[in-house]
């Protein structure tokens, strides 16, 4: 069987969904209905990848419904591991987390499931529940910005400050509800690129007694005219843990090089102000890299096990 297959997705209508040439498909009946599944879903809602599966959640702070999609560690449906909990890492994007086929822009993945499997078989990081919390689609920047970006002036005015609050009092409430998740700021994580990249920023300055650890991939850290970075002076009640990263070919200039660089001097030197080492702060400068996914997915492996590591159960709350 090839790598690959071609397939049309259709994403309105009444005739939506996948479509295949007949010719594409594998003759024999298993492994045909193996290749559906894998693309289409299915009804569980623990299915991350394909079309179907995961959680819907309604939210009534933003009038809409999205996808939640939750990555269990190997083993969490053992006998033997029926009473065991668990941290939890919410990531956002949650369409680029995990299959490339729900990434309706760039066609990439981060590789999360891979990647977060592979380290805990290694035991470089702990067993962890990994949430995948789809954006709104046309709405994902009017949800993730607390403010206006200067380089999208058309932008209407976001509403990013109630975001923690969606998280906190919607998204934690459903998935506690539904895993054997370990919760308070000690087991507690959140990560996200780009404008997810600032959601993240965002939430762990304003719910820092929530979230524990932060993991944040090229964050558009000038939004406000800067008013972001401002947020990060000064620092009071703090994060465990964060992970910051960006790519130098991001801007394709030496003048926003040098101007972003200046921004993240300025956030990591307020971190360290405020008591971080480098046991406890990381921000990679990642030379080569640009604004996308697989440039997230190479860095994945270092920031859970920089963030992760030497990570022991706090107390829950």
């Amino acid at each position: 069987m090839s790598d690959g297959v071609r397939c049309m997705i259709m994403r309105g209508g009444s005739s939506k969904g996948a479509y295949f040439l007949r010719d594409d498909l594998p003759a024999d009946p298993t492994e045909r209905d193996e290749l559906l599944l894998r693309v289409m879903g299915t009804p569980d809602p623990r299915q991350i990848d394909g079309i179907g599966g995961a959680h819907p959640l309604t939210s009534k702070i933003f009038n809409n419904t999205r996808s939640i999609r939750v990555l269990v560690p190997p083993g969490y449906d053992a006998k033997e591991n029926s009473s065991k909990r668990y941290p939890v890492l919410y990531m956002l994007d949650g369409q680029n987390l995990f299959d490339a086929c729900l990434s309706d822009v760039s066609h990439a993945e981060w590789q999360v499931d891979e990647t977060a499997y592979r380290l805990i078989r290694e035991k470089a990081i702990p067993e962890m529940i990994v949430v995948g919390v789809d954006h709104a689609g046309a709405k994902r920047a009017y949800e993730f910005l607390p403010y206006r970006d200067s380089f999208n002036p058309d932008m209407e005015e976001p509403v990013g400050t109630r975001f923690p609050d969606f998280l906190v009092n919607e998204v934690m409430p459903f998935v506690n509800g539904q895993y054997r998740t370990l919760t308070g700021h000690g087991n507690t994580a959140l990560g996200g690129s780009s404008y997810g990249g600032v959601a993240t920023l965002y939430a762990l300055l304003a719910r820092p007694q929530t979230f524990g650890y932060g993991l944040i991939e090229s964050p558009s850290i000038w939004v406000g005219m800067g008013q972001l970075i401002r947020d990060t002076s000064p620092l009071v009640a703090l994060p465990k843990k964060v992970f910051i990263g960006f790519g130098s070919e991001e801007f394709n200039d030496d003048v926003g090089r040098k101007m972003v660089q200046g921004f993240f001097a300025t956030v990591g030197a307020n971190f360290k102000a405020a008591g971080y080492d480098d046991s406890t702060f990381r921000y990679v400068y990642d030379q080569g890299a640009k604004h996308t996914e697989s440039a997230w997915a190479k860095r994945l492996p270092d920031a859970l096990r920089f963030l992760f590591a030497d990570w022991k159960p706090s107390p829950t709350q």
